[in-house]
């Protein structure tokens, strides 16, 4: 028996160190893309196991958040939503928060939460946060159908309210979302590794970016009532993506191209910097977690 001949055997995959930090593998996560629908499966199952409530809790948060940000911050603090209700205005600017948010933390721990996993098999581990964000479209289909309805019902109640041409452009303004929490969700996540700290605060911080994220008021607003801090309103891409996703489905506000095209320079960049801080940190982080 030739020894040469079963040694120079070719083989279906070969799995090498990665020692370039550009190198990102991305077709391997294509190779892996069975892995990638069992974890999103396992996202969707796992999330409200053994919950009385279970898939009810995607539509009781968004809901009872947008009432008390009516009574909160319309009814108490006077602040006007034009010929929208207020009610559907927050839950508009609520709805595509929530999926934000959710492809933000659900990413931020990725190699502390896995590294059980991590730690005895391989697999591309970028799967794990892209399985991420894929399953929370679930999450945000079933909060949107929800938003949908209240929008018919208001309609028909004689809202002024409609949804113009820009709409059809409406899933990419979602997917850019969803990006831009991957991709800052891959940067905490690798600093979590070696700082705890950013555990900790990842909560403290999403609900303070929300707030500079005119979620609960229009963004003309603050530009007239506080123009001195304005800016820390208008540098935030994720401003624009509700302001303009208000424009698509209500009908109010303004679409602004500068804001859209900055918004989308930004999510790039951070996409592409958190992919390359991540595959630098899987290599060492099973030493420091």
């Amino acid at each position: 028996m030739n020894t040469t001949e079963n040694i120079e055997e070719d083989w279906l995959f070969e799995i090498t160190p990665k020692n370039k930090f550009f190198t990102l593998n991305l077709k391997e996560v294509w190779q892996y893309r069975d892995l990638l629908f069992l974890f999103v499966k396992r996202d969707v199952v796992n999330v409200y196991k053994q919950t009385v409530l279970g898939p009810l809790w995607y539509l009781i948060q968004p809901l009872f958040t947008s009432l008390t940000f009516t009574i909160i911050f319309n009814n108490l603090a006077g602040i006007t939503t034009g010929i929208v209700p207020p009610f559907l205005f927050n839950l508009a600017g609520i709805t595509v928060w929530n999926y934000f948010t959710s492809c933000l933390t659900g990413t931020s721990n990725t190699f502390g939460s896995n590294a059980g996993i991590f730690g005895k098999v391989y697999f591309p581990r970028l799967i794990v946060p892209i399985s991420i964000m894929i399953s929370n479209l679930l999450k945000f289909g079933i909060q949107f159908f929800i938003f949908m309805a209240f929008y018919v019902y208001y309609y028909f109640q004689g809202a002024t309210i409609s949804i113009n041409i820009t709409t059809v452009f409406f899933p990419f303004l979602i997917i850019l979302m969803g990006v831009l929490g991957l991709g800052l969700g891959m940067v905490i996540s690798s600093l979590v590794t070696k700082y705890r700290d950013f555990s900790y605060l990842i909560g403290f911080g999403v609900q303070l970016l929300m707030y500079l994220s005119a979620v609960m008021y229009p963004m003309a607003l603050i530009q007239s009532k506080i123009p001195e801090y304005a800016w820390l309103v208008q540098y935030n891409p994720l401003a624009y993506i509700i302001e303009i996703t208000r424009y698509m489905l209500l009908g109010i506000g303004g679409f602004s191209v500068f804001g859209l095209l900055y918004t989308i320079i930004l999510t790039f960049i951070v996409f592409i910097s958190g992919l390359l801080i991540f595959n630098k940190t899987e290599k060492t982080f099973i030493d420091t977690v």
